[in-house]
């Protein structure tokens, strides 16, 4: 690879924690509540994009009465919270491939669509925000992912040339942001959905974060 990467920047939910079933069990708990009827494979539509996006992007397909955007994502966010502080587990991988980085000298950054308070959440359950340089959400910017500003604010706050980061990402959304920030990417998709043939435009794809630590000494030698 022609770049020295000296940074990793992870996303957070379907990376760092399981949490994308909670988001999807949530969207549907809620957005149903309105008569929507939504399936898991139509949740599954707006993965990775920002919580205000996704009720915008249902309502404008959908309308219900009484609309109301920050009530509607916010019932949703804390319904969120409520499965990880309940259940939440590091994926496969992830405190080993967060070592190995630390052991490799890499900077470590968070860049997600997700609240603070979701952020603050996942690191506390978890604990792993010691490991953190720099945390980034997409939460009060004019765009979320697929707009690469959050990857962009993040690689700025580690102190890092954007093409010299990589971006883990399970998410085509996210890709498309750490692309268009000119990051090397990695793809670590859900399995039910690793065989899709959009995944070809990450540099790297992965089944699990376990196969992370062997990729980054070979970007980061």
């Amino acid at each position: 690879m022609s770049t020295q990467i000296e940074a990793v920047i992870f996303d957070m939910d379907g990376i760092l924690i399981d949490s994308e079933p909670a988001w999807q069990l949530a969207e549907q708990t809620v957005l149903n509540s309105f008569g929507l009827n939504l399936t898991l494979e139509e949740v599954e539509q707006t993965t990775g994009l920002r919580i205000d996006h996704v009720v915008s992007y249902w309502y404008q397909r959908f309308p219900w009465p009484d609309y109301d955007n920050s009530a509607t994502a916010n019932k949703i966010v804390n319904e969120v919270i409520a499965q990880i502080n309940a259940t939440g587990e590091p994926m496969l991988g992830v405190i080993d491939s967060l070592e190995a980085c630390k052991q490799l000298g890499l900077k470590i950054g968070l860049a997600t669509s997700s609240s603070s308070k979701i952020i603050n959440a996942v690191l506390s359950k978890l604990n792993i925000g010691h490991y953190f340089e720099a945390l980034e959400s997409a939460e009060n910017l004019a765009y979320g992912k697929p707009h690469p500003e959050v990857y962009l604010n993040c690689a700025k706050a580690l102190g890092v040339a954007p093409s010299q980061c990589i971006a883990i990402e399970d998410s085509f959304n996210g890709l498309i942001a750490a692309r268009a920030a000119t990051m090397q990417t990695v793809a670590i998709p859900a399995p039910h959905t690793a065989n899709q043939a959009k995944w070809v435009i990450a540099h790297h794809q992965l089944a699990d974060a376990s196969q992370l630590p062997a990729l980054l000494q070979t970007v980061s030698a």
